[in-house]
């Protein structure tokens, strides 16, 4: 296309489109032509595929082939159930698949990245596969470039395509016109391309190339663009099923042979066994998880934290040390100009007078010295905005009057943003914001109580910092001004930030969010150590930390010049006591995180900014800010603040500790389950009685124990008293030894009270001995349901709380009845009927460890 070897009005003739955007219809029109500005990813697999995949496990391809020899030697009814009861249960894994899979999509579409556009005039912040060609798009520090574009206005920008070239050095960019046309792509240095990472600077871009026909969509054809979304939790599961799986066969081979040797046949004992086998392996454990992450996914989005992988609500439980930004997170992000310090006064924001030149070029640098509107931008500079519409000023009419020729945009390290004007007289002047710190030394001049200009002077320096440091401690963000003309325009470099005259001291409130005051003791409630990181002034930062509660008595704050005095050791042996850093680049961030670290403890470290990246990926969750934060910390970061509060992070853990909780209860409620009809069919074997479960009977048990009540134990709603607890050790196995006799007491105990019902049919009748095992087995899992729902009893935790518990108690106790009760059921599943004193005594058996379990939980946790 060379695209770089075309003028700007070429661009805009081909493209059809103007400086001031394309209109929504015209839109419209082009992405049904184009389509969306995304990758097509490989197409997933259907129902029908995923369906057939579950019959892929080797017991159940036994267990058919079994069912089969079955049918042929004329036991019919009993291969028709088998084979019933594993499409059923392929039915229902499908599902599970499906749920986890639509759960996965609807989560890529809550982290898709945002773009700024422009169109009928406007400035918008839209999805990125939104752009269609020809859109005006603007790019700027901390943006991922949505798709591929022609630079069409440049301010120092610097671009890394380290994606598409492997070159790690950022490029400066131009919007100059190219007139070699054989150029490769690193040297195409007026376009930008989809996936770069703009490091520096801002530009306006015409967007050239969308979806599959940018330089990394041509890329994306010749990869697999989806990815297995397995998480820690899975991956150590797998491991440990494997192990369980390698168990239950040996058991189930040892079991074949006994109930061989006791006189059976092959076949029937072949199907018993491997019955066994299918009903205690908990291959629904994998997919259960999944549904379980996803659906809380779901649940956090709304609460306005973005997961981006599922592993990261696995982490979250895991998090002991929270070091967050101050602006926006623990503050409201709503600044207001409350004082400030001109012409050697100190006074409040109405104070300025529009018709003194002084005041009215601070209002102008107000307005000139932001990219911001009075909706759009850092809020620091959109409070700015407003206070000159207190004067009746209008910032478009300003930008219309003055002409930017040059810029050094604002960055973290230099902590100002330096503007050249030249005005509608024609003089040239250069306004400069930032830290007070930054600009102290770099004052030529100010202007005194009458207005002169005078040298700077020592008892000035002192003057100013003394107003700086009162501010502070009234808890005021300082942002200090200067000015200064010049004889010619030019492109500026850092060179030209000296020699000022002073102009003004603008003192802003960001009051604390109230919920964060709460959020602060949440965390420490829970074990959590919340520390504070912002690039304000110690004595703001350090009253702000103290009236939240991040701050106490005997606590350290300290600024980023001390950090930096400090060795690697030195830091690790404080880190502890450090509640506040104050005036820090995103550099310092990685060494904080790396000391909390080296002491064991799980960080989550919050960011906005491009340079945050590198912290936001070392740390054990990485946390982006939804409004203020750049494309490139949210790409880095493992969630995403759509509401940038602390508050929603503490939401965030709760979840993620409840979570973990779940996951563990429904495994413990698989394995106890299953350990009892292990036990039940072990002793039965052992002792020569008769076969005590059939293999039909046993699938059933599988069907109606074994997932619906799991994902209910998985969706147990969130639990406050969680937070009582300390968080968790990452590095513990599920199966801990507490856990593990745990699940075998329980275990013990349901297979106690099956045996007893088997005893008590066998007096009348092998068949009659079956049938009440079998359906106290059943029901004992069903309640056994309840105990798994929390730590504490049922009635302490709220019978009705968890609405999906009490459905699929309902579902699984009228199948069962539905079975006891039908008469043309009794051969199919190999049951008698029985009479209603025995339904009693199947309720009663079924209960009673329960009943011993809830009582045993309001005794320990009374």
């Amino acid at each position: 296309m060379k695209h770089f070897t075309k003028s700007k009005k070429q661009l805009f003739e081909e493209f059809e489109t103007v400086s001031t955007g394309l209109t929504d219809e015209e839109v419209e029109k082009r992405r049904k032509k184009y389509g969306e500005n995304k990758f097509i990813e490989k197409e997933k697999d259907g129902l029908i595929k995923i369906f057939f995949y579950q019959f892929k496990d080797s017991l159940v391809i036994i267990l058919l082939v079994a069912a089969i020899i079955s049918f042929f030697s004329g036991n019919e009814e009993s291969s028709f159930v088998i084979v019933l009861v594993l499409i059923l249960n392929s039915i229902l894994g499908a599902y599970q698949t499906i749920k986890a899979q639509k759960s996965l999509d609807s989560l890529k579409k809550m982290s898709s990245p945002k773009c700024k556009v422009i169109r009928e005039h406007e400035q918008l912040e839209v999805d990125s596969s939104e752009l269609v060609p020809g859109d005006i798009v603007i790019i700027e520090a901390g943006d991922i470039v949505p798709a591929d574009g022609r630079i069409i206005e440049n301010f120092s920008l610097l671009v890394n395509e380290n994606s598409l070239t492997g070159e790690s050095n950022s490029i400066e960019k131009t919007d100059e016109i190219l007139q070699y046309e054989d150029l490769a792509l690193g040297d195409q240095v007026n376009m930008v391309f989809s996936g770069s990472l703009v490091n520096y600077g801002r530009a306006k871009i015409l967007i050239t190339e969308t979806g599959m026909s940018t330089e990394l969509g041509k890329i994306a054809t010749l990869l697999d663009q989806t990815e297995e979304n397995v998480t820690p939790l899975q991956k150590s599961l797998d491991i440990f099923g494997k192990r369980l799986t390698l168990a239950i066969v040996i058991l189930c081979i040892f079991i074949f042979g006994i109930y061989v040797y006791h006189g059976n046949t092959v076949l029937d004992s072949l199907l018993l066994a491997v019955a066994l086998a299918v009903a205690a392996i908990p291959e629904s454990l994998n997919p259960i998880i999944t549904i379980v992450l996803s659906l809380e996914t779901e649940k956090l989005a709304k609460e306005n934290a973005i997961v981006k992988e599922l592993k990261s609500i696995e982490a979250l439980g895991s998090i002991s040390v929270i070091c967050s930004d101050k602006t926006g997170t623990l503050t409201q992000n709503k600044m207001t100009v409350k004082k400030i310090f001109i012409n050697g006064k100190l006074d409040d924001e109405y104070s300025l007078n529009i018709n003194k030149k002084i005041d009215k070029l601070l209002l102008d640098s107000f307005i000139l010295c932001t990219d911001a509107t009075d909706t759009i931008g850092d809020p620091t500079e959109t409070a700015l905005i407003h206070l000159t519409q207190k004067y009746d000023m209008s910032f478009r009419d300003e930008r219309k009057d003055s002409k930017r020729i040059s810029e050094i945009p604002f960055d973290s390290v230099r902590k100002l943003m330096t503007v050249l004007y030249e005005d509608k007289k024609g003089k040239y002047i250069i306004f400069t914001k930032g830290a007070f710190d930054s600009l102290i030394t770099k004052f030529k001049y100010f202007i005194d109580e009458n207005g002169d200009i005078q040298n700077i002077n020592e008892e000035f320096i002192k003057k100013i910092e003394k107003v700086n440091n009162d501010l502070a401690e009234e808890g005021l963000r300082v942002l200090t001004f200067a000015y200064k003309y010049m004889d010619e325009p030019k492109d500026l470099t850092t060179q030209d930030e000296d020699s000022y005259i002073f102009h003004a001291l603008v003192g802003m409130i960001d009051p604390p969010r109230e919920e964060s005051k709460v959020a602060v003791q949440e965390c420490i409630r829970g074990g959590i150590k919340p520390v504070m990181i912002t690039g304000d002034h110690k004595i703001t930062a350090r009253t702000i930390a103290k009236n939240i509660g991040i701050f106490k008595d005997g606590d350290m704050a300290i600024e980023g010049v001390e950090l930096e005095k400090m060795s690697d050791e030195e830091l690790e042996n404080s880190v502890e006591k450090i509640s506040v850093y104050a005036r820090v680049s995103p550099e310092h961030k990685i060494r904080i995180v790396n000391a909390w670290q080296k002491l064991g403890k799980i960080c989550a470290m919050t960011g906005d900014g491009v340079n945050d990246a590198p912290a936001l990926k070392k740390a054990n969750i990485g946390i982006a800010m939804g409004i203020t934060g750049t494309e490139v910390s949210k790409n880095a970061a493992s969630m995403i603040l759509a509401d940038d509060n602390f508050s929603t992070i503490v939401k965030a853990i709760i979840t993620g500790r409840n979570v973990y909780r779940n996951i563990k209860n429904a495994i413990g409620f698989l394995l106890s389950g299953n350990t009892a009809a292990i036990l039940a069919v072990l002793y039965s074997s052992l002792a020569n009685l008769p076969v005590i479960f059939s293999p039909v009977q046993l699938l059933f048990i599988n069907l109606l124990t074994d997932s619906l009540p799991s994902i209910a134990v998985g969706v147990e709603p969130k639990n406050e008293d969680i937070l009582d607890e300390k968080p968790r050790d990452p590095n513990e196995a599920i199966l801990t030894k507490r856990f593990s006799s745990k699940l075998l007491i329980e275990g013990v105990l349901i297979a106690i009270f099956i045996i007893i019902a088997f005893y008590i049919g066998l007096k009348d009748s092998a068949l009659k001995g079956s049938t009440m095992a079998f359906a106290t087995l059943c029901l004992a899992r069903l309640f056994h349901g309840i105990d798994y729902r929390g730590q504490r009893n049922i009635f302490a935790i709220g019978f009705f709380k968890n609405k999906f518990s009490l459905i699929a108690f309902g579902v699984g106790f009228a199948l069962l009845n539905l079975v006891l009760l039908i008469p043309s059921l009794y051969k199919i599943f190999g049951i008698t009927r029985i009479e209603a004193v025995n339904f009693l005594q199947i309720y009663i058996l079924s209960l009673i460890p329960t009943i011993l379990i809830q009582i045993y939980k309001a005794i320990k946790y009374r």
